[in-house]
């Protein structure tokens, strides 16, 4: 009977490993300071409510099927590789950019999946290439937009950063992406002229529900602008899904809610700890950007973002390094493991060839944008 137990516990470790961490870190911290009124202040409620509300509409408008008729209609046109390779990887790019890195992956890998099965043999080289370049772009495109990864949305509240300006210090770095998987693209013999015969698209669902989802959308845009309370949003939002399609708010990824308040908790906790703390600033001070990519290497970017976040006040920097940190290793960013675990499960034999070329081309991208940032600090 305590087998079973067990067994839970571990699934749950295994799946939310990061989640676990932080949770383990809150309570030990909590050793150190005793549980008090401060914790609630330690909890940046506007983050995780616009986190909620922006993972909500999302999530609806997957269900809704924009997207997959989105990608079937531009893919009607194509008729060479080079022009299908590129219109899968901008699918990614650009679409991170406003429904977030991990919603861009989970859209269009398994859509390329489908798309390759429907061409011939000759192509299936390219399975593995192209999952890692959709995988770097939407880390990548979704740098630009406070809302394109969590950590973006994190960091743009606590520094005050106007969404103009926080455009206008991510577009150097976006552009040179978008430079980058061009170029890319273009290795790429236009050989022969291919014809794709997709599925047609399944019907939308109510127009009604899209046009919900939407207008939820735009509010939290609003917010995020600072336009709207986030209160308001949040009662909004939870209104306007509820008479779309309640249902939706069950799926929501709330272990990643979680994982915020834990490192919230931890933070705060280690904040007062002025051992800590003093040690870490030093550490962090000046080096923002390099501590902020070398953390994401070993835990995560959005982690990173949460732990540096409280022991600096240089944002830029750090906005910067923990989105260019999200290049790297494979847990680098936890978007990326989404593409893995779908290669994992269509085409297990590949794994070993996808790390590899998946870490050799995050390396280039991340040396060439990290030499930007260098040219960009130094005028």
């Amino acid at each position: 009977m305590k087998a079973k137990p067990m067994k839970k516990l571990r699934f749950f470790v295994k799946n939310e490993t990061v989640l676990t961490v932080a949770a383990v870190l809150a309570v030990i911290s909590a050793f150190f300071v005793k549980p008090d009124l401060k914790y609630i202040e330690y909890i940046d409620f506007r983050t995780l409510s616009l986190l909620f509300c922006l993972m909500t509409v999302m999530a609806g408008l997957h269900k809704t099927g924009v997207f997959d008729l989105m990608a079937k209609k531009m893919l009607k046109r194509v008729r060479g590789i080079r022009g299908l390779i590129f219109i899968l990887i901008m699918l990614c790019f650009f679409s991170s950019m406003f429904i977030t890195n991990d919603v861009a992956l989970i859209t269009f890998v398994p859509f390329t999946f489908t798309v390759f099965t429907m061409l011939d043999d000759e192509y299936s080289y390219l399975t593995v290439t192209v999952v890692s370049m959709q995988t770097i772009a939407a880390n990548l495109g979704s740098m630009l937009t406070p809302i394109g990864n969590p950590q973006n949305l994190y960091l743009q509240s606590i520094s005050g950063l106007g969404i103009d300006d926080f455009l206008g210090l991510m577009l150097p770095y976006v552009a040179a992406a978008f430079i980058m998987l061009g170029l890319w693209t273009l290795c790429h013999k236009n050989q022969g002229s291919i014809k794709i015969k997709l599925d047609s698209a399944k019907e939308l669902g109510e127009k009604k529900k899209i046009a919900i989802f939407v207008i939820a959308f735009l509010i939290c845009l609003f917010t995020v602008g600072r336009f709207v309370d986030y209160r308001v949003t949040l009662l909004a939002v939870i209104i306007l899904v509820c008479l779309a399609d309640r249902g939706i708010i069950l799926k929501i990824d709330y272990a990643l809610l979680a994982t915020f308040v834990a490192f919230f908790i931890f933070i705060g906790n280690m904040g007062r700890i002025s051992l800590f703390s003093n040690f870490l600033e030093s550490v962090i001070s000046g080096r923002e950007c390099i501590t902020a990519i070398l953390s994401s290497q070993i835990i995560s970017n959005v982690p990173a973002a949460l732990l540096l976040s409280g022991f600096t006040d240089n944002f830029k920097p750090l906005i910067i390094g923990v989105n260019l940190g999200g290049l790297g290793t494979l847990i680098a960013s936890m978007a990326s493991l989404i593409s893995f675990k779908f290669i994992g499960h269509k085409r297990k034999s590949l794994r070993g060839k996808y790390i590899i070329y998946f870490t050799i081309s995050n390396i280039i991208f991340l040396a060439v944008l990290l030499c930007i940032y260098f040219i960009i600090s130094s005028l």
